[in-house]
């Protein structure tokens, strides 16, 4: 599904660049451009952001145990 459609970004690519270390809307915009022109994205950029780090800290409990 198109996330930005400014940019033509999708969530596949906003999640493969998170998996890699992207961590923040600022690397997200440096990488592909993402709400920068009509900013509508940028409350669906946070939210996938903040699944993906609640994802990554429930792995991380998990692992501990």
């Amino acid at each position: 599904m198109y996330v930005c459609v400014c940019k033509a970004v999708t969530d596949s690519q906003l999640d493969a660049a998170i998996a890699r270390g992207l961590c923040s809307r600022k690397q997200l915009f440096h990488c592909f451009g993402v709400g920068g022109d009509c900013g509508k994205c940028n409350k669906d950029i946070a939210r996938i952001l903040t699944d993906k780090s609640a994802g990554r800290l429930r792995q991380a409990a998990n692992d501990r145990q």
